[in-house]
């Protein structure tokens, strides 16, 4: 008799307890744990620029979060991908399979961030590309799971390559990281330079961590090219410009040109060797006060300033994270999609978006290394020449060829 007394109140409070299940539900933290991997290039010639320093920096990121999100604790886990994509592969599907891992950040090298990005598709988790170059990330291997964070090797070469040009460099020779980054990186710079009327005369692949670049030197040497095109990164990079300086080619009547050059290689370098160089960069430690503060911080950790990639995992990491929380869960679509719609402005980026393809939109700067008597410190290197805008600097999405943008 009571039943059929209230019919409507007792149908009211059943739909209310079921909706405030789900909302306990969608909230719910899957394993009770958010966990983060870092997989990057830890030892080997790119640790300087990410590698144990990129762990330093998502920490940094998760202390600052309150080391919790939705009530759960969030964990740090790292690995070495050792520029083998069976190695940054396996590390991945254990993570995800295993180790109940939530978003692996990082992934330094081009051809290991291809296939763990099939991987995360495969196990709906997410991947966010702080140090990989290859623009095919956002392009036909363009992922709904996927964000490319910093750079890319059609945005930074074209910057720099265009620059070179409108200073006479209308000839140009490479010396190119033989893998898929140094490939994309010569790639990208040669069609800017043929586009804009200069000449590639020639080319060279070198295997990455080279120590001896003598035979690739002598052959840009006899090429007569007025540009040195250094289509590689980190230990590559700095060997082949202080082997060009001792084989007297830098500075004669070629000149060469650094496609990725950061922070701690012209550090490697020194101002002498490296003086007058220019590059694209998208972070320097001394541009803001903000960006002083962070730098500060992290130095205090790691011994020295953070290069872009290291201050990128911050953002990254923070911008995740702060998805979480307003997701109400670490399921990888609800996630996504409120990635993609909030803006990103921290110490390093104002007004940054994520792009439907994964591509993130931000301002790259143009900077000048210093000369030795202009330095007023040890990390006192570079010095800001120009801005350019991100919806000037990175691939048009309609070129990309993204089978997730309509219409592609």
């Amino acid at each position: 008799m009571s039943r059929s007394k209230h019919p409507i109140g007792f149908t009211l409070l059943t739909l209310g307890a079921l909706i405030a299940w789900a909302d306990i539900a969608q909230a719910q933290v899957s394993d009770d744990i958010v966990k983060i991997g870092v997989l990057d290039g830890l030892s080997g010639p790119y640790a300087d620029l990410q590698g144990p320093g990129d762990v330093v920096a998502a920490r940094m990121a998760v202390e600052d979060f309150g080391g919790k999100v939705l009530g759960k604790p969030v964990e740090v886990v790292a690995g070495d991908l050792q520029h083998k994509v069976d190695v940054g592969s396996t590390i991945a599907r254990r993570w995800y399979d295993q180790e109940k891992v939530d978003a692996i950040f990082g992934l330094g090298d081009s051809a290991v961030a291809l296939a763990v990005q099939d991987i995360t598709r495969e196990k709906d988790r997410i991947n966010i590309v702080i140090a990989a170059g290859t623009p095919a990330l956002t392009g036909k291997n363009c992922s709904p799971n996927g964000i490319h964070w910093t750079y890319d090797n059609y945005a930074i070469p074209r910057a720099t390559a265009l620059a070179t040009l409108k200073d006479g460099g209308n000839t140009w020779f490479f010396i190119t990281a033989d893998y898929a980054f140094g490939q994309s990186l010569e790639e990208s710079t040669r069609r800017v330079v043929e586009g804009s009327g200069g000449k590639v005369v020639g080319g060279v692949r070198a295997p990455i961590n080279t120590t001896d670049f003598s035979s690739f030197i002598l052959q840009a040497q006899a090429s007569g090219a007025k540009v040195i095109g250094l289509a590689n990164a980190g230990a590559d990079m700095t060997n082949t410009m202080k082997q060009l300086v001792e084989f007297g080619v830098a500075g004669n009547r070629q000149r060469p040109v650094g496609l990725l050059v950061t922070l701690t290689d012209v550090h490697s370098l020194g101002l002498k060797a490296a003086q007058g160089l220019t590059f694209t960069e998208a972070f320097y430690w001394d541009q803001t006060p903000e960006t002083r503060a962070f730098s500060k911080r992290f130095q205090a950790i790691h011994g020295k300033p953070p290069t872009m990639m290291q201050a990128s995992m911050y953002g990254a990491v923070m911008h995740y994270l702060k998805a979480v929380q307003a997701a109400g869960t670490d399921s990888a679509k609800p996630v996504m999609a409120k990635m993609k719609a909030t803006p990103i402005n921290d110490f390093m980026t104002k007004n940054g978006e994520v792009r439907a393809d994964g591509r993130v939109i931000r301002d790259l700067y143009l900077f000048r290394v210093k000369k030795p008597e202009e330095s007023k410190g040890e990390w006192d290197l570079l010095e800001q020449v120009a801005t350019i805008p991100g919806k000037d600097a990175f691939r048009p999405i309609s070129e990309g060829g993204c089978p997730l943008v309509s219409g592609q």
